[in-house]
């Protein structure tokens, strides 16, 4: 009863703010994102009912507190659907900078729910998986799923589960990652979200947004999606900032990076837009022709750069790349 599972970390293009169920982590609204490749969480997990208790392990280092309390919320999930009661072991490793807003969880507990399903003996589809990752993270049920993917809202798991939207700009997208290091608490924010005066409006608008993003997607017209996806960042840290705790993400070469973008576009004429999730570091979506370009000036702002693609589903790897 082992197994292993990789996944990769996405960026929220019409991002969910705030939770409708927090114990499910049902969020209030929609959500759309992309995953991005070749960032991975890689985890292995094992069922053994000689342990003690359960033993969770994220980059060499043991997992407690509410880091731990958000793994046993999917692992006593998997074990509830599987009828099992024996203790796991857990370890995790990623091969990107984690806790900046570049979507650690979602590829984290992407890959937890998909070893832990195939680890418990669970014959389940993607979409199915979703609904056990979103017990973890929200966002880690559009990693499951994997490349563009949208969350639908919900009060059970029939409803509240993510699906995969085709389009023919999986190819082309390429996505320049711009590493602004600064810790953030995503949690909290969402758990004060609906304190916000601007909640309301947000919530006004959201289901346009998805709307007109799933058009956007099937379309394949990059300017339409990445401008909403430019939008929607802004529409996001309005709600964040005028929160109760008036949570400021945002650093100087954050805005640098923002500047910079819309130079390219106006002075250059790329097809280049900027992205956040909550965080200071900074996606950066262009296409292939103009990558190396956009690359170039991000990395001028004075910050780490990486490249990255679209990335596919979560998947079961072979025994060979276990962790332990």
């Amino acid at each position: 009863m082992k197994a292993t599972a990789k996944a990769h970390p996405i960026q929220g293009l019409v991002k969910y703010h705030g939770m409708r169920d927090e114990q499910r982590r049902m969020p209030y609204h929609d959500s759309i994102s992309v995953s991005t490749a070749p960032s991975r969480t890689k985890t292995t997990v094992e069922f053994d009912p000689s342990l003690d208790g359960d033993e969770y392990v994220i980059d060499g280092e043991t997992v407690e507190g509410r880091g731990a309390e958000r793994i046993d919320s999917v692992v006593d999930h998997v074990r509830e659907l599987a009828g099992i009661d024996d203790p796991v072991r857990f370890e995790s490793t990623n091969d990107f900078p984690t806790n900046i807003g570049f979507g650690s969880s979602s590829s984290g507990f992407a890959a937890a729910a998909t070893a832990l399903v195939e680890a418990a003996g669970l014959d389940m589809t993607h979409p199915e998986i979703s609904t056990v990752a979103r017990r973890g993270s929200a966002s880690a049920a559009r990693a499951v799923t994997g490349a563009f993917s949208h969350l639908k809202t919900g009060v059970n798991d029939q409803d509240c589960r993510s699906e995969r939207i085709e389009t023919d700009l999986e190819d082309d997208l390429r996505i320049v990652a711009g590493m602004v290091p600064s810790y953030k608490e995503t949690e909290a924010a969402h758990k004060e979200a609906a304190d916000s005066h601007m909640f309301q409006a947000r919530m006004a608008h959201i289901q346009y947004q998805i709307s007109d993003m799933r058009d956007a997607l099937y379309d394949a017209d990059f300017e339409r999606a990445f401008e909403l996806a430019e939008h929607d960042s802004l529409s996001l840290a309005a709600t964040t900032m005028t929160g109760p705790a008036g949570w400021v993400y945002w650093q100087p070469r954050t805005i640098e990076i923002f500047n910079t973008v819309r130079e390219l576009r106006t002075e250059e004429d790329i097809p280049v837009y900027f992205s956040v999730d909550t965080g200071a570091s900074t996606y950066v979506n262009t296409t292939e022709e103009y990558v190396d370009r956009v690359e170039e000036a991000v990395a001028d702002c004075g910050v780490d750069t990486r490249i990255w693609e679209v990335g596919g589903p979560a998947e079961v790897l072979d025994e060979s790349e276990a962790l332990f």
